[in-house]
């Protein structure tokens, strides 16, 4: 990773101590990847080096994950296809915080896949995990700290997690006592790497959990509100003290406080909503000053400012809407662009971004993914 001068050392997916006026009281005197991500985006944190970014994209229809070199012009080239493909739609990706590895949710056996991932496109493929995700795999996530992986899918228990080393999957966690009610259609760590929770299809379309070292802890209670629908994904603010669910039904997203104690009393709804029918997302801006959604009505992507008394009045569309219903959406790390997944060719858009919203659309890439795009994400070295 990037040589960090104020602490002469790296960015790093371990908490670190910022020397100086970039000390900000985290309890362990130390900052998360997210914190320190957001430091670069805010332009406080200087980097030496080149920043290493890429974009992979996971799909319907073979080779089922398609990656580019991302820059400051968009998309460049796609890498070669990984040498071991999956069997089946790639229904979510992402990276470890490291930047090592890309890992897809998929839908068919093994539900998930994961490969070695460097400056050169995608490495071997790791073993698959000993117990196999039950049915298929819908959403996927690394803990903050990169050392434990989860998949929501289709089939009780409805989330598996394993630890992750360098090695690949290690030993499945125990499930929770008490099991999410329906399939498990996303799924995401807090920042903080205190809580997972995961986006199902039966009420209460959301349910969390402490994390630890040790895996899952006691359920937290439901909200006293709850999404209106089926849930598809799940995302956490990158402090922590927020958490986003989109689903199917107006309003398509609602956001909560957390903390150690769990939910807290829903957000006002926004202004404006998104109307869906699709596969709704959602994602925070790394800075935690935007939230994004996705839909199946034009324009399929809305962009709020977001603070803590919730949404704000939504930025203006971009002038070259997305083709077709958004699936999938992800700002990178540096927090300077936005992506979507979409249904429709060419199954991914991507915009500059800034606080003054959407930017002139970058040229689509010139190899396009192959079909429904299902997922997105940003990766960075």
């Amino acid at each position: 990773m990037p040589l960090n001068r104020n602490i002469g050392g790296y960015i790093t997916a371990n908490p670190v101590a910022p020397a100086g006026p970039l000390q900000n009281g985290v309890a362990d005197g130390g900052w998360t990847l997210s914190q320190q991500l957001q430091s670069i985006s805010a332009g406080t944190w200087p980097i030496a080096g080149n920043v290493l970014q890429f974009i992979a994209v996971a799909h319907g229809t073979t080779p089922f994950i398609t990656a580019y070199t991302w820059g400051a012009s968009g998309f460049g080239t796609k890498f070669a296809n990984p040498s071991t493909l999956a069997s089946f739609a790639s229904n979510a990706v992402t990276f470890n915080p490291t930047g090592t590895v890309v890992a897809v949710a998929s839908g068919d056996t093994p539900n998930v896949i994961a490969y070695s991932w460097s400056s050169s496109g995608f490495g071997a493929k790791f073993a698959n995990p000993a117990t196999l995700p039950v049915a298929q795999g819908d959403g996927i996530a690394f803990s903050p700290s990169g050392n434990a992986i989860a998949v929501a899918h289709f089939s009780s228990p409805f989330i598996s997690v394993y630890p992750w080393s360098g090695s690949g999957f290690g030993t499945k966690f125990a499930n929770p006592a008490t099991l999410p009610t329906g399939q498990g259609r996303g799924v995401a760590f807090s920042p903080a790497g205190d809580a997972v929770a995961v986006a199902h299809s039966n009420s209460p379309f959301i349910t969390a959990y402490p994390w630890s070292g040790s895996g899952f802890g006691t359920k937290f209670a439901n909200p006293a509100t709850l999404p209106t629908g089926v849930a598809t994904n799940v995302t956490f603010s990158p402090s922590s003290n927020a958490i986003a669910v989109s689903h199917f039904t107006s309003p398509c997203i609602t956001v909560y406080p957390c903390s150690g104690s769990g939910f807290g009393t829903k957000f006002a709804d926004p202004a404006t909503l998104m109307n869906n029918n699709a596969k709704p997302a959602a994602a925070f801006h790394p800075a935690g000053d935007a939230i994004a959604v996705t839909g199946s009505a034009s324009p399929y992507i809305i962009v709020y400012p977001w603070s803590g008394s919730g949404f704000g009045t939504k930025f203006a569309d971009p002038a070259t809407i997305p083709e077709g219903w958004g699936r999938g959406v992800s700002f990178n790390p540096l927090g300077n662009a936005i992506a979507i997944a979409m249904e429709q060719s060419p199954h991914v858009s991507a915009y500059p971004w800034s606080g003054s919203g959407f930017g002139t659309k970058y040229a689509n890439p010139a190899t396009l993914p192959t079909s429904i795009g299902n997922g997105v994400a940003f990766g960075i070295i």
